[in-house]
């Protein structure tokens, strides 16, 4: 939320910045991009714990609960769960090296911690395997319940 907050404040500074005064800074257009990766990564798991993902609901919506928890084992099971792995597997060397370098900006004059910013990648995997193991957790109650 502070994240958001910082991300339009900083983002409305730039545009009085670059059209009244004529300044541009590389460090500050950058520094809104980092809030952005890290709103999104980082809520990505709370998204998930508020159902807020993406699915095609006219399907999914007038099913019964037990469809319902049907279809979301299967997502868990054998899309999310697979994907996130993979993606922390392959992931993690970057991360790890860009770490031991502490990897500077992206751009010349811009946040010099591309280190952090990748590292986003793996908490965004943690985060979003430590909710789907829940949300797998509740779908498991759930089909068990509704017969």
């Amino acid at each position: 939320m502070w994240a958001a907050l910082a991300m339009v404040l900083v983002q409305f500074g730039i545009v009085l910045l670059r059209y009244i005064f004529g300044f541009t800074s590389i460090f500050i257009n950058e520094s809104v991009l980092y809030l952005h990766a890290s709103i999104f990564m980082l809520g990505s798991g709370y998204t998930l714990l508020m159902n807020g993902h993406v699915r095609v609901d006219i399907f999914y919506a007038p099913l019964p609960p037990r469809k319902k928890a049907m279809i979301d084992i299967f997502g868990h099971i054998f899309l999310m769960l697979p994907s996130l792995g993979i993606l922390l597997y392959y992931s993690w060397p970057s991360v790890r090296r860009s770490w031991s370098i502490f990897e500077g900006a992206i751009s010349v004059g811009g946040v010099p911690a591309s280190f952090l910013l990748k590292s986003l990648i793996p908490a965004f995997c943690v985060l979003l395997l430590v909710q789907g193991l829940s949300a797998l957790i509740r779908d498991v109650i759930r089909l068990s319940e509704a017969k």
